[in-house]
């Protein structure tokens, strides 16, 4: 029997396993946490796909790459971290969005190929995405590495919250399997959103105001997203808290470069 004091050890580990390609099955125990149990420390897997991607900025600037060239680098680096599972499940829930009814639309969803509205939402968002990081890297390489562990860190707390919020879409799949969140789980994980936005935020002039827009861009977007699933599915689902990942992320790196 494990300690106690390894159970916030084991989570972590789990949401790194559910999140990224990260190598951390030697650290998990046999018998795996339920996900929602984990999901309060889906902002710490935020801190380490961020740190990768921030890694990757401060390389590319010793090597005096440009901006664009970096950017595209650094969100590279991030999708090869996560295997792109966040912008998968931003294109099945753009493509659902042509479905007639609930039904078709979670069909939609199970299907492997990709539509005209998955194309052209993987293109605005990793563009925001990009362009973003770019302007904060031609105004400095420290702040835009801090800029995306911020955006990544933060953007996954909003999973985490939608999992206590929003109930499963469908009676089976990843949103049945993981269990609902509990309210001390989406406080924990709002509460490291709000710490890990402070890392960019101190970095430039009038940091609460920073702060507040950044937080205000990533709630925006993932309300809405969330209003969306809930009026077009009934709930959420994999792709659906990806695709809430993949908005906050990208309105969060928006409203920083706002503020060069």
């Amino acid at each position: 029997m494990r300690p106690l004091f390894r159970a916030p050890f084991d989570q972590i580990a789990t949401a790194h396993l559910w999140l990224t390609r990260l190598p951390v099955a030697v650290l998990l125990p046999r018998e795996l946490p339920v996900l929602a149990r984990a999901a309060w420390a889906f902002p710490l897997v935020g801190l380490s796909v961020g740190a990768i991607g921030a890694a990757t900025a401060m390389g590319a600037s010793w090597a005096g790459l440009s901006a664009p060239v970096a950017a595209l680098l650094v969100i590279g680096a991030m999708l090869m971290t996560t295997g792109a599972l966040h912008e998968d499940g931003l294109a099945d829930f753009a493509d659902a969005a042509g479905g007639g009814s609930r039904e078709a639309r979670l069909e939609i969803m199970r299907d492997s190929r990709i539509g005209s509205y998955g194309v052209l939402a993987l293109l605005i968002v990793t563009g925001l995405r990009i362009a973003s990081i770019a302007a904060l890297f031609a105004t400095s390489p420290a702040l835009a590495a801090a800029g995306v562990i911020g955006a990544a860190a933060a953007s996954r707390a909003g999973m985490a919250v939608a999992m206590a919020a929003l109930g499963p879409a469908r009676p089976d799949g990843l949103g049945r399997q993981a269990g609902r969140v509990g309210t001390v789980g989406a406080a924990t994980a709002a509460a490291l959103m709000s710490a890990a936005l402070l890392i960019p935020a101190m970095m430039l002039p009038h940091p609460a105001l920073v702060w507040l827009a950044c937080a205000g861009a990533i709630a925006g977007a993932q309300l809405w997203i969330g209003a969306r699933a809930r009026r077009l599915l009934g709930g959420q689902t994999g792709d659906v808290l990806g695709a809430l990942q993949q908005a906050g992320e990208a309105a969060c790196l928006v409203a920083l470069s706002v503020f060069l």
